[in-house]
C-alpha cells in the first residue's frame, strides 16, 4: 500500500511553486480550511494540496492561471446548501478564489463544517 507524504516541508513547497498571487490566496484559503477544522491532515497530491479526514479527501486547494479553486470532493451534496459553488458532475465542486477577492473565512468555515457533518453521517 502506498503512504502519502505528509511532510511539512512538501506542503511549504507547495506554496513556493506557485507565483506570489496564487500563493497568497492558496495560503488564505489554507488558513480558513485550518481555522474550521485544525485536525484535518494536508497532502500535497495530484499537484494541489488537499485535506483528509481519516484519510478520506475532503478538500483540496488548486491554483489556475486567473484564480485558486477550493475544490470540495461532496460539493455535489452540498450545492443546494452553498449557490457559490461551481462545477457538474457526481461528486466535485469549486469554490473560485479570483485575484484581489477577499476570501469569505465564515463561508469556507460553514463549508468544511458541512462536509465534516456529510462525512460522519456517511460513516454511520
Amino acid at each position: 500500500m502506498r503512504h502519502l507524504v505528509r511532510s511539512s516541508a512538501l506542503v511549504a513547497t507547495y506554496f513556493d511553486t506557485l507565483p506570489p498571487a496564487q500563493a497568497d490566496i492558496a495560503r488564505a484559503l489554507q488558513r480558513a480550511v485550518l481555522a474550521a477544522a485544525p485536525d484535518l491532515d494536508q497532502v500535497v497530491k495530484w499537484g494541489n494540496l488537499t485535506f483528509l479526514h481519516d484519510g478520506r479527501h475532503l478538500l483540496a486547494i488548486s491554483a489556475h492561471k486567473a484564480h485558486v479553486n477550493l475544490q470540495v470532493f461532496c460539493g455535489a451534496e452540498l450545492a443546494g446548501g452553498f449557490p457559490q459553488l461551481d462545477g457538474v458532475g457526481k461528486g466535485m465542486r469549486q469554490l473560485k478564489q479570483r485575484q484581489g477577492q477577499a476570501v469569505d473565512d465564515d463561508l469556507i468555515a460553514r463549508l468544511v463544517q458541512a462536509c465534516l457533518a456529510l462525512k460522519t453521517q456517511s460513516e454511520h
